[in-house]
């Protein structure tokens, strides 16, 4: 059960049941962990918009960015981010085999670009202070500046929200529009 009860449209502010409308014409349902944010609106929004810009603008193929995710919330054990994003790449085409194969980003599987990428977010997630010369040579050889940002962004906002989550004993969003 979360701690906090995930608000409901009828609960909200306008400015709120705006991007609440957006998560739903976008994903098919409005994520508990924006349901449970709206109590600050402010922070929501915020918090949407910047998740929006990690995940749709650059150069990163969307597909890398959802893998990156994927995997640190594998390594944080947020259940509630797991469920979202493995839904996400599932969307994208990725097997359910394939996001379990995660847990080993050094496998065949994986292209160089995505396995130095998945290495990158590994290190940041586990030890951020720890990113060897050798990992930041290869990430620099597969990826320019701004894209490393991304990356970057990607692992760390994800970080950020799997603790969210996991504080809040957030539950799994179910499909469709809350209930009122």
């Amino acid at each position: 059960m979360p701690r906090l009860a995930p608000l409901t449209p009828a609960q909200v502010s306008p400015a709120a049941h705006s991007v609440f409308e957006q998560f739903y014409t976008q994903r098919g349902n409005v994520p508990n962990m924006f349901r449970t944010f709206a109590r600050r609106p402010e922070m929501m929004i915020a918090a949407a918009n910047l998740m929006a810009a990690v995940l749709t603008t650059g150069t990163v193929e969307l597909r890398l960015k959802e893998l990156v995710i994927v995997r640190t919330s594998q390594l944080n054990a947020c259940a509630y981010c797991l469920a979202s994003h493995s839904a996400i790449l599932r969307g994208l085409g990725v097997s359910q085999a394939a996001i379990d194969a995660l847990e080993n980003p050094a496998a065949e599987q994986w292209s160089e670009r995505e396995r130095v990428a998945l290495r990158y977010a590994e290190q940041v997630t586990t030890d951020a202070k720890r990113v060897s010369d050798e990992l930041w040579d290869e990430l620099r050889h597969h990826f320019d500046e701004g894209e490393i940002i991304e990356i970057t962004a990607a692992t760390t906002l994800f970080a950020m929200f799997n603790r969210f989550n996991d504080a809040l004993q957030m539950e799994i969003t179910q499909p469709g529009w809350p209930e009122d």
